[in-house]
């Protein structure tokens, strides 16, 4: 976790949403981009680990979240929702062995990532499904049938 404080444009610390049982889009986003921080900003070792870009868009019926993740195979990802809290995480192993007459060397590789976001409660957790595509994981996110907005109707006047 971080110790970053978001401050609106205002400058006030004081939330003046006085309805905060609702979260509003983009304090989820705020939620989302403000946590999580690699380590290499946090600690004086630079690993050279990096997370994945993610993108989020919101329709009317559902999310969607676009993960970059070139290289890897759909058996490489974890994907879990716990309380609502969506995990996505891989580890990947590699390791070569040269052999010559006189020595043998060996290299290790080895990364991870972890990700993840707190979901909306209008989010119908049962319903989440994921895919893997020319590099993009894609993790619809559908919205219940209570949260989904619904189109504008006439009321005539009596």
């Amino acid at each position: 976790m971080n110790n970053l404080v978001s401050v609106p444009k205002n400058g006030s610390l004081v939330n003046s949403n006085s309805n905060q049982n609702f979260p509003t889009l983009s304090n989820w986003l705020d939620d989302i981009f403000n946590r999580d921080l690699p380590s290499v900003f946090t600690s004086n070792f630079n690993t050279g680990i990096t997370l994945p870009k993610v993108n989020i868009k919101e329709t009317a019926d559902d999310f969607t979240v676009e993960m970059a993740v070139p290289g890897l195979k759909k058996s490489d990802f974890q994907i879990d929702i716990d309380n609502q809290v969506l995990s996505i995480s891989t580890e990947t192993k590699e390791e070569n062995e040269h052999k010559e007459e006189n020595y043998t060397r060996r290299e290790f590789g080895y990364s991870s990532f972890k990700r993840t976001f707190t979901l909306p409660e209008s989010v119908n957790d049962e319903k989440i499904n994921a895919s893997y595509k020319e590099g993009i994981l894609s993790i619809l996110l559908p919205k219940k049938e209570e949260a989904k907005q619904k189109p504008a109707r006439s009321i005539k006047i009596s």
